[in-house]
């Protein structure tokens, strides 16, 4: 199992490379909105923002969520680990419901070129 630092050192990555990123994948992360990763088997929340390329986490709860992110996603640490070292493919994670992503439809047209 994953641990809490193992799972943000896996955020941070996941911001490096989609503040590297270009074409689609930089337009897509280009949002500015209020983000929220929980993973389940830690039951702890990692909120921030996604601004400007980049993931800023501002806090860590212990917990579900305590507010609706506009961007919300959950999914186990191991998942989240495996998934940013590109050993588990997101589409196939989100559709078989390993990983949960919840957004308003514009965010997700805009985001499925992270996918």
């Amino acid at each position: 199992m994953a641990t809490m630092a193992e799972c943000r050192s896996a955020l941070d990555k996941l911001s490096d490379n989609l503040a590297g990123a270009d074409g689609d994948v930089r337009s897509a992360a280009a949002l500015d909105r209020s983000l929220s990763c929980h993973i389940k088997d830690l039951d702890v929340t990692f909120t921030g923002r996604l601004a400007h390329g980049r993931i800023q986490v501002l806090e860590t709860v212990e917990g579900p969520p305590r507010e609706k992110a506009e961007i919300r996603l959950s999914m186990t640490g191991d998942d989240l680990v495996t998934m940013v070292n590109g050993e588990l493919n997101f589409a196939k994670a989100w559709g078989s419901g390993r990983v949960r992503l919840e957004a308003g439809f514009r965010d997700l047209l805009r985001l499925r070129s992270l996918l």
